[in-house]
């Protein structure tokens, strides 16, 4: 009996046993795939949101590249003038290689004697002097400082006190004086000399002793050519002297058989002078023996305490053309910012860059266009972008009238449609900013005196050749102090006058004259 109760009970047991297993069992089915949805929906929906923060990401790192690729991030500082000069260590140049200072910059010993600078203003008037005298050039509005007032005008010449300019009060023929300064030697013994050098320009000259009328203050002595052994004048009969008709558009005039030159720039700032011969010393190994230049004995004007001035131009009378047999007229320069440290400018083939019109040695080329006259370099533009976006401005624009490079214009000058969109496209990208008023002929201009960085679109300019060149930060703006930061470029009146390249949009790029292979060539980080 009582075994079977105890089977009986555990047959009871056994199955409740196996009903309550059972019963576990589905719960525990039931709790797996609740836990499996509650995984599934967990899973899918931390997918969804890495998917979204990867997409945000991506935007995000696609917006941060953007900014990168197209915009300049840049400290504000670093357009803004310095008063400490850190001199740039000389590289690996090849070459008669000079140190370019800016005459405005820290590097400069032009102005440490108490001299007052300019101030932009004026600097910015001067400028616009210069841009009237290439465009008047440009169109062959010549001015003589010869010409005699009347007929009862003597002919003889007894000295260059004796041959009287006429100066007027308008521009002249040749151009204003640059920015920027190298140091060369002259005549045996070698006088050290500071000259504006300058690409729009084809004479060389300097101040001379005896000042027979008036020379203008500059640092080192004026150059004294009775204490040279291999000075001499050129004679009123020779070619040379017939060829300073081209390279200052004035004819030469005549003391005593020996050649006078004259020449006046856009300011008119001005030299008179014998036109002279004398050993050039550019580098203790590249010394010239019979350089032709002006031996000024009046002079006048705003040459910042320099000796005078260097001519770059095509010109035969320039020292791209006198230097030719040893540097197969080429050269190459980088101007420094008004914060950076020196530049350069070296004649002949320095970079090692074979003359093909292609990128070498990160030098991207472009080909000269055919010029207007023997001076000017004249380049085509075949368009410009803002922010990564190229402007719609019909290449015809840039062809009417044509472009030049000049190392001596400060403020790039384009043709007025042009200016235009350019102006639009970048007040667009900087609308964020205050605006300031305009300065002289600039009238995009920032108050930027809240801020120390700041975001501005990059302007490249893609020339003809496919040369595509993307401008320095400090080729983009200029200051007048953070409470007046401009844009550096300014318009024509008219889409018929001349466009030109400045020195400004120019600065920090290696810029390359190959003018025997008709190409010129930009590189970046020249110098600073």
């Amino acid at each position: 009996m009582t075994r079977k109760v105890q089977n009986l009970y555990n047959s009871h047991s056994m199955k409740g046993l196996i009903a309550k297993t059972n019963l576990l069992l589905e719960m525990e089915h039931s709790l797996m795939s609740t836990r499996s949805y509650f995984l599934l929906f967990s899973s899918s929906t931390f997918l969804l949101i890495l998917l979204s923060f990867s997409v945000e990401k991506s935007h995000a790192l696609e917006a941060k590249e953007t900014i990168q690729s197209h915009f300049h991030t840049l400290q504000l500082t670093s357009l803004l003038p310095s008063s400490s000069c850190n001199p740039a260590t000389k590289g690996k140049r090849r070459g008669a290689s000079l140190e370019v200072v800016n005459r405005q910059g820290p590097c400069t010993q032009l102005n440490q004697k108490g001299a007052k600078a300019p101030t932009l203003t004026e600097i910015l008037a001067h400028d616009q002097a210069r841009v009237d005298s290439i465009q008047a050039r440009v169109t062959d509005q010549s001015y003589d400082l010869f010409k005699k007032k009347d007929k009862k005008s003597s002919n003889k010449k007894k000295s260059v006190k004796d041959s009287k300019a006429n100066l007027p009060a308008k521009s002249g023929l040749p151009l204003g004086t640059g920015n920027y300064i190298v140091n060369v030697g002259l005549g045996t013994p070698k006088k050290d000399l500071s000259l504006i050098f300058d690409t729009g320009s084809d004479l060389t000259w300097t101040q001379c002793q005896p000042c027979v009328k008036s020379c203008y203050a500059q640092q080192q002595p004026i150059f004294d050519p009775s204490a040279s052994k291999t000075y001499s004048n050129i004679s009123c009969t020779s070619t040379a002297c017939s060829g300073l008709k081209s390279a200052t558009g004035n004819s030469p005039g005549c003391s005593s058989s020996n050649c006078v030159y004259g020449i006046q720039y856009g300011d008119s700032s001005f030299s008179v002078g014998f036109f002279a011969k004398d050993k050039l010393t550019l580098t203790q190994k590249d010394v010239f023996d019979g350089f032709m230049f002006g031996c000024g004995q009046n002079n006048r004007g705003l040459f910042g305490k320099t000796a005078g001035l260097i001519g770059l131009g095509r010109d035969p009378l320039s020292i791209v053309q006198q230097t030719a047999q040893k540097f197969g007229k080429y050269f190459s320069y980088c101007l420094p910012t008004s914060r950076g440290s020196n530049g350069h400018l070296t004649f002949g083939n320095g970079n090692g860059v074979k003359t093909s019109k292609a990128v070498k040695n990160g030098i991207t080329f472009t080909p000269f266009a055919s010029s207007q006259g023997a001076t000017f370099y004249f380049i085509d533009v075949l368009g410009i972008s803002v922010g990564g976006k190229a402007l719609s401005i019909s290449p015809m624009v840039f062809q009417n009238a044509g472009t030049i490079i000049d190392s001596g214009t400060v403020i790039t000058r384009l043709p007025s449609t042009a200016y235009g969109s350019l102006k639009s496209s970048f007040k667009q990208f900087m609308s964020k900013y205050p605006t300031a008023p305009a300065l002289s002929l600039l009238d995009t201009c920032y108050d930027l005196s809240n801020y120390t960085s700041i975001s501005i679109p990059k302007i490249s300019f893609n020339f003809n050749g496919n040369a595509n060149v993307e401008l320095d930060p400090n080729g983009i703006l200029i200051t007048n102090g953070a409470s007046q930061v401009c844009l550096a470029f300014a318009g024509n009146g008219d889409d018929d006058s001349i466009g030109i390249f400045g020195n400004i949009q120019q600065q920090t790029l290696e810029v390359v004259y190959d003018v025997a292979g008709g190409q010129l060539g930009f590189g970046y980080k020249g110098c600073s």
